[in-house]
């Protein structure tokens, strides 16, 4: 596991930025997966902008999706889908024909899951998942308690994801199930980044880093990953500094 501690947002986002280019650079027809939230908008925006700086050339990149909430799709606002498209898709013009997520309005989401799983296998790995953490340490929606070895799978989303979950939609909406890559996926992918921004997330920052790993703090599963890279800003690494 790799540490990389910021003191600023702003900083911390152009570290990760950077290194998403770099490991893409690796293959240029690599696969990434992003995540949706608060903690990854700023890793997006510098993402757009170096790529639009330095004219790198992203035609052969695709992306798989991280999860999304069953019921919706990217015609919703508060989606994860409407998230991506506003923050990364469109202002790279990806093609629709680069892109594979999930659709939480679709009759058989048992097939949704198989046609996710079938877009990772056809690229041979996941080259680099943006992960974010959320307050009770999920990570996509492998809620406290989920298996492992677990793929894309449906996820009964805890209580305390649905209640911050609102945050992402204009009036209250009903958000108790999703559709997530599993924690085996990401296992899978060459490189994970976890990005966690503010003083609300340090005290699970300092769980994720300072307690066992345990199935009911998931995101902790992943330091067993080779290649798994955490960047914080200095709130969220706050609880860290004091010890």
């Amino acid at each position: 596991m790799q540490l990389f501690i910021s003191d600023t947002y702003e900083s911390m986002s152009a570290k990760a930025a950077e290194k998403v280019i770099e490991k893409m650079n690796d293959n240029p027809n690599g696969l990434l997966s992003p995540a949706s939230g608060d903690s990854p908008t700023g890793l997006y925006k510098e993402l757009v902008n170096q790529i639009t700086d330095e004219k790198i050339d992203i035609s052969g990149w695709k992306f798989v999706g991280l999860d999304e909430w069953i019921g919706m799709n990217g015609a919703d606002e508060g989606s994860c889908r409407f998230y991506l498209d506003k923050q990364l898709f469109g202002p790279l013009n990806i093609s629709e024909n680069n892109i594979c997520f999930f659709d939480g309005k679709a009759k058989n989401l048992g097939n949704e899951c198989n046609k996710v799983e079938s877009f990772i296998n056809e690229h041979g790995q996941i080259d680099i998942a943006i992960v974010g953490l959320g307050l009770n340490g999920h990570v996509g929606m492998n809620e406290p308690g989920t298996s492992p070895s677990l793929h894309s799978h449906v996820a009964e989303i805890d209580p305390v994801t649905q209640q911050v979950g609102q945050k992402y939609f204009k009036e209250k909406t009903h958000i108790s199930q999703g559709l997530t890559l599993g924690i085996a996926n990401l296992m899978e992918a060459k490189n994970v980044i976890l990005i966690v921004s503010g003083n609300k997330k340090a005290e699970i920052v300092r769980r994720l880093l300072e307690e066992e790993i345990s199935e009911q703090l998931p995101a902790s599963l992943l330091r067993n990953h080779k290649n798994f890279c955490v960047y914080l800003d200095a709130e969220a690494a706050s609880l860290l500094e004091k010890k």
